[in-house]
Parts: C-alpha cells; structure tokens; sequence
C-alpha cells in the first residue's frame, strides 16, 4: 500500500510552474518596474513611468514632455547602468522612450 502523498506548497508549485515556463529570468529582470522610482531619482520617476518589459529586454518607458525623452535619451547609458547595478538578475539591454498620451 502508497503511502499517502503529503500536499505540496501552492509557493512552490508556482515556482515550478513560472522555471517550466522560462519566466524566472524575465520575472527577476521585471522587479525594475516597481523599483523604478528609487533606481532613477524621484525628479525622472516624477515625469516617466515604466510600461512594459519587452521579450529581448527592452524596458519601455512612459515620458510625460518631448523635452524629457530628449534628455532621457541622452541619459540611457547612466540609466541602464543605474537599473543594471544588481548583478543577480538579467540586465535591461535598452530603454524605448514612448512619448504619454
């Protein structure tokens, strides 16, 4: 007779689920959108906001004025090296500044 099996953790089913799926990558780089705020400065945070993380790592970035997206632009190098400080998750390779509507 089987012994019965024991109910496996809903956190580690999902984490199975997302490594299956070969989002754990895509999920670690993600954590720069919430982050965003803190990782540029509360003056661009004010004026920009992060909207989509595309699948070969483009960062798309929401800009409230067409001055701001000539400055950002200006500013990707500083910036990308800014979101890429943490070295434990896949690196940002660009940022496409969109203009907000």
């Amino acid at each position: 007779m089987t012994s019965p099996r024991k109910p496996a953790k809903l956190s580690d089913i999902l984490a199975s689920v997302i490594d299956r799926a070969g989002l754990t990558d895509r999920m670690a780089q993600a954590r720069v959108i919430p982050e965003w705020p803190a990782l540029v400065g509360p003056q661009i945070a004010a004026v920009t906001e992060p909207v989509a993380l595309q699948r070969d790592g483009t960062l798309v970035i929401s800009v409230r004025s067409n001055g701001w997206m000539t400055e950002l632009s200006l500013m990707e190098p500083e910036l990308l090296k800014a979101l890429n400080a943490d070295s434990s998750r896949p690196p940002i390779a660009r940022l496409r500044l969109v203009l907000q509507r």
